[in-house]
């Protein structure tokens, strides 16, 4: 079962930050399958430290995109960033202490957060970027 379907309002029209977004939405619906399947300590935290290294990579390249744009919400939008990466080691870290662990919980957790993400701050970066605006002296 999927657990979360890319839409086109997840686009930021940045080639590569899109196609990561893409890359982010398939990874968490691997995670919701190891969950299903393999619902080993080992392969959950395996799967789940993945996501972490991808997702951290990603806001990397985003990060970069807005400074190199001048985004006025730059500040705002890294500190969710950091936030929704301590909120997945929270998660990381209850997999390993709650075996077993209640699937659509975790499930639950990682499409909230992504969806979350996705609607509010990337919303307004996108809308930022499609606006044509200069940038924010």
């Amino acid at each position: 079962m999927t657990l979360l379907k890319w839409r086109d309002e997840f686009s930021l029209g940045i080639p590569e930050v899109d196609h990561e977004h893409r890359e982010l939405v398939q990874s968490i619906n691997s995670v919701h399958k190891v969950l299903d399947e393999s619902p080993s300590a080992a392969a959950v935290s395996l799967a789940l430290g993945e996501i972490h290294s991808q997702i951290s990579a990603h806001f990397a390249l985003e990060e970069k995109n807005m400074r190199a744009r001048r985004y006025p919400g730059y500040a705002e939008h890294k500190r969710d960033h950091e936030s929704l990466l301590d909120d997945l080691r929270d998660i990381m870290d209850e997999c390993e202490l709650e075996l077993p662990y209640d699937r659509e919980v975790v499930g639950a957790k990682l499409n909230a957060w992504f969806e979350t993400h996705f609607r509010t701050h990337d919303a307004r970066l996108h809308k930022f970027l499609e606006s044509g605006r200069p940038p924010a002296v």
